[in-house]
Protein backbone atom coordinates (compact mmCIF):
# COMPACT_ATOMS: atom_id res chain seq x y z
CA UNK A 1 0.00 0.00 0.00
CA UNK A 2 2.86 2.37 0.80
CA UNK A 3 4.30 1.91 -2.68
CA UNK A 4 0.97 2.81 -4.29
CA UNK A 5 0.14 5.86 -2.17
CA UNK A 6 3.66 7.14 -1.64
CA UNK A 7 2.90 7.52 2.06
CA UNK A 8 4.43 5.54 4.88
CA UNK A 9 3.61 4.58 8.43
CA UNK A 10 5.23 7.04 10.82
CA UNK A 11 3.80 6.00 14.19
CA UNK A 12 2.63 2.57 15.35
CA UNK A 13 0.55 2.34 18.52
CA UNK A 14 1.23 -1.07 20.05
CA UNK A 15 0.39 -2.93 23.24
CA UNK A 16 2.84 -4.32 25.76
CA UNK A 17 3.49 -7.40 23.64
CA UNK A 18 5.70 -5.32 21.34
CA UNK A 19 8.25 -4.04 23.82
CA UNK A 20 11.05 -6.46 22.95
CA UNK A 21 14.17 -6.05 20.88
CA UNK A 22 12.64 -7.63 17.76
CA UNK A 23 9.85 -5.07 17.60
CA UNK A 24 12.25 -2.20 18.25
CA UNK A 25 14.61 -3.44 15.55
CA UNK A 26 11.84 -3.90 12.97
CA UNK A 27 10.49 -0.42 13.73
CA UNK A 28 13.96 1.12 13.43
CA UNK A 29 14.59 -0.60 10.09
CA UNK A 30 11.38 0.86 8.66
CA UNK A 31 11.80 4.23 10.41
CA UNK A 32 8.61 3.81 12.47
CA UNK A 33 8.10 5.35 15.90
CA UNK A 34 6.69 2.70 18.28
CA UNK A 35 4.43 4.08 20.98
CA UNK A 36 3.56 1.44 23.56
CA UNK A 37 0.10 1.84 25.09
CA UNK A 38 0.32 0.19 28.51
CA UNK A 39 -2.03 -0.20 31.44
CA UNK A 40 -1.06 1.85 34.50
CA UNK A 41 1.02 -0.07 37.06
CA UNK A 42 -1.08 -1.94 39.60
CA UNK A 43 -4.32 -1.40 37.68
CA UNK A 44 -6.68 -4.37 37.52
CA UNK A 45 -9.85 -4.82 35.52
CA UNK A 46 -10.98 -2.74 32.57
CA UNK A 47 -9.05 0.42 31.77
CA UNK A 48 -9.84 2.64 28.79
CA UNK A 49 -6.52 3.15 27.04
CA UNK A 50 -5.85 5.88 24.47
CA UNK A 51 -5.78 4.76 20.82
CA UNK A 52 -6.53 1.16 21.83
CA UNK A 53 -10.11 1.50 20.59
CA UNK A 54 -8.81 1.83 17.02
CA UNK A 55 -7.25 -1.63 17.19
CA UNK A 56 -10.27 -3.19 18.91
CA UNK A 57 -12.62 -1.65 16.34
CA UNK A 58 -10.49 -3.07 13.52
CA UNK A 59 -10.58 -6.55 15.08
CA UNK A 60 -14.35 -6.21 15.38
CA UNK A 61 -14.62 -5.37 11.69
CA UNK A 62 -12.42 -8.33 10.75
CA UNK A 63 -14.51 -10.70 12.88
CA UNK A 64 -17.40 -10.24 10.44
CA UNK A 65 -15.46 -12.17 7.79
CA UNK A 66 -16.24 -15.87 8.22
CA UNK A 67 -12.93 -17.01 6.75
CA UNK A 68 -11.01 -15.10 9.43
CA UNK A 69 -13.00 -16.56 12.34
CA UNK A 70 -10.75 -19.62 12.54
CA UNK A 71 -7.31 -20.40 11.23
CA UNK A 72 -7.80 -23.33 8.85
CA UNK A 73 -4.96 -22.37 6.55
CA UNK A 74 -1.81 -24.46 6.25
CA UNK A 75 0.34 -21.52 5.21
CA UNK A 76 0.65 -18.32 7.23
CA UNK A 77 0.89 -16.36 3.98
CA UNK A 78 -2.62 -17.51 3.02
CA UNK A 79 -4.09 -16.19 6.26
CA UNK A 80 -2.14 -12.95 5.83
CA UNK A 81 -3.62 -12.47 2.36
CA UNK A 82 -7.16 -13.12 3.65
CA UNK A 83 -6.64 -10.41 6.28
CA UNK A 84 -5.34 -8.04 3.61
CA UNK A 85 -8.34 -8.78 1.40
CA UNK A 86 -10.77 -8.26 4.29
CA UNK A 87 -9.34 -4.87 5.22
CA UNK A 88 -9.17 -3.70 1.60
CA UNK A 89 -12.85 -4.65 1.30
CA UNK A 90 -13.67 -2.69 4.46
CA UNK A 91 -11.72 0.37 3.34
CA UNK A 92 -13.33 0.33 -0.10
CA UNK A 93 -16.78 0.12 1.47
CA UNK A 94 -15.98 3.13 3.67
CA UNK A 95 -14.77 5.16 0.69
CA UNK A 96 -11.24 5.57 1.99
CA UNK A 97 -9.72 5.16 -1.45
CA UNK A 98 -10.88 8.07 -3.55
CA UNK A 99 -9.96 8.69 -7.14
CA UNK A 100 -7.46 11.48 -7.60
CA UNK A 101 -7.00 13.44 -10.76
CA UNK A 102 -3.63 12.98 -12.50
Amino acid sequence: MQQVTGQKVQVAYVDQGYTGENAAYAAAVHDIDLQVIAKPEGQTGFVLLPRRWVVERSFGWAARFRRLARDYERLALTMQQFHFLAFVTLLLAKGVFRATSP
